[in-house]
């Protein structure tokens, strides 16, 4: 399962020149909240950079010839269209590359998204030809629906090369068949506070932590004190934000079945908040504060989020939206992880685009797909601040582009993936999976079982789901 993602490393050389400056779903990834999660529904796409200027995108598709035909217009289904700059500069760029084509997007909501396109799809009357594909239990859904058309053979007649994703596509491969192909792809790091660690006079974190070295690290820069209270690190509601530390190793999914692996990582985080190192997550369920609400606060020094929180940090401290005195001074490091595993060892959520069944515009449904997934999509993308992906040398020059990165090294070098492992990988069972994984890490995280208690019955459950 492990996997070399040369595609996304979007490492020091590619951000040389960065930037300076410092949830869920919408623009943050295809869903801010991970795939494994819930579809996220917060609207972070409004804060992400500005989507490109019309000549901007005009260059996007220049060097495609305009196709020429008869007039073609393709009904592509996504959500948050309103706030989410991608969607019309992916749309603008492929209309000015491809003049006899219109593309039609229909904007089905972030909430319950796959739930509500999986409906419309089952229904007699779907006109869709492209759909935007969410999260992988929703793909699961719609492959064994047998609402998606299978891609293989378009992508050997168009000579793709699926090497180009670095293997993620193997991740969502279904019997030996592709139904989608991504054009997002996201991973997760570790943002942190410079200012909580200067005024703790405490070392930044660094690219080469163990969770040993994490956890310490924590407890040095928080402070109980009433009134003057400071966090050493967060982690959102999410499952995601615990359970998955455990698959970091390559060794293990959230597919095994037997997840006494977990034990660890849970006692880990319920001993933070007993020391009063990260927030009570009865509390932050009750308050639903979001995890932007939190790092922006100015008192929490580390935060395990996804890439997608950059764009969103860096637009809504332009913006004045957050108090930079209070967050303007940040950074990022790579992911922790357990001994004995490679630095840059990562999690990561990819968007896709598939082709529906039904369609009766499937090569030109295709063409699309592959555009958008392809180069010219990968700098619309860029463009708009949110990482593709397919990087190439031009993309990787858009990115470092941007403003508001941190300029450090350490924050550059923080983009440089080792090992990318998607949260939740193909199986047709995998929403029961996920459901099951999601009501016990409540219940252990509420305090409600033990940690035994819930990975005990995380066991017996799954296990029946798989047969075992």
């Amino acid at each position: 399962m492990k996997k070399k993602l040369v595609s996304v490393l979007l490492a020091a050389t590619m951000l040389a020149s960065v930037l300076a400056g410092c949830g869920g779903s919408g623009s943050e990834p295809a869903a801010e909240a991970p795939a494994a999660e819930a579809p996220a529904t917060d609207a972070a796409p409004a804060e992400t950079p500005a989507e490109p200027a019309a000549n901007d995108v005009a260059d996007a598709g220049e060097t495609a010839p305009a196709a020429e035909g008869e007039a073609v217009t393709l009904k592509w289904a996504i959500w948050d269209k309103d706030i989410t700059p991608y969607w019309q500069a992916l749309k603008d760029g492929y209309e000015a590359a491809n003049p006899n084509v219109t593309i039609e997007m229909t904007d089905l909501g972030s909430t319950d998204y796959m739930t509500v396109l999986a409906t419309e799809l089952s229904g007699s009357g779907s006109d869709f030809d492209v759909v935007t594909i969410k999260d992988v239990p929703g793909y699961a859904t719609l492959v064994s629906k047998n609402t998606l058309e299978p891609l293989d053979s378009y992508i050997s007649e168009a000579g793709i090369d699926l090497g180009q994703y670095g293997g993620v596509d193997k991740q969502v491969t279904v019997n030996g068949s592709l139904y989608e192909l991504p054009f997002r792809n996201d991973f997760w790091v570790v943002f942190y506070n410079k200012d909580i660690f200067d005024n703790a006079g405490v070392a930044y974190p660094t690219n080469d932590m163990t969770f040993e070295e994490y956890d310490a690290l924590a407890r040095q820069v928080a402070d109980p004190t009433f009134g003057a209270q400071v966090y050493g690190t967060h982690y959102h509601t999410w499952r995601s934000a615990v359970q998955l530390f455990g698959v970091l190793d390559g060794k293990h999914s959230i597919l095994d079945g037997t997840y006494d692996y977990f034990k660890p990582y849970y006692e880990m985080v319920l001993k933070q908040e007993d020391d009063s190192i990260c927030r009570n997550y009865a509390d932050l369920s009750a308050e639903g504060l979001h995890y932007s609400a939190a790092f922006s606060g100015g008192d929490v020094a580390m935060l395990n989020m996804g890439s997608w929180y950059i764009s969103t940090l860096i637009a809504s401290l332009q913006s004045g939206e957050y108090d930079s005195s209070l967050c303007g001074n940040w950074g990022i490091v790579k992911y922790p992880h357990a001994e004995g595993v490679e630095a840059g060892s990562t999690l990561g959520t990819i968007t896709g685009l598939a082709v529906t069944s039904v369609s009766s515009n499937k090569d030109a449904a295709f063409d699309f797909v592959e555009w958008v997934s392809g180069a010219e999509g990968a700098k619309v993308m860029a463009q708009t601040g949110n990482f593709p992906a397919l990087m190439t040398d031009e993309v990787a020059g858009i990115i470092a582009g941007l403003e508001g990165f941190p300029s450090d090294a350490e924050s550059k070098e923080a983009l440089n993936v080792s090992n990318l492992y998607l949260e939740v990988p193909y199986a047709e069972n995998v929403s029961e999976i996920n459901d099951i994984l999601d009501t016990y890490h409540k219940s252990i995280m509420n305090r409600e079982m033990t940690v035994d208690e819930g990975i005990a019955a995380m066991n017996e459950e799954v296990g029946k789901v798989l047969g075992q």
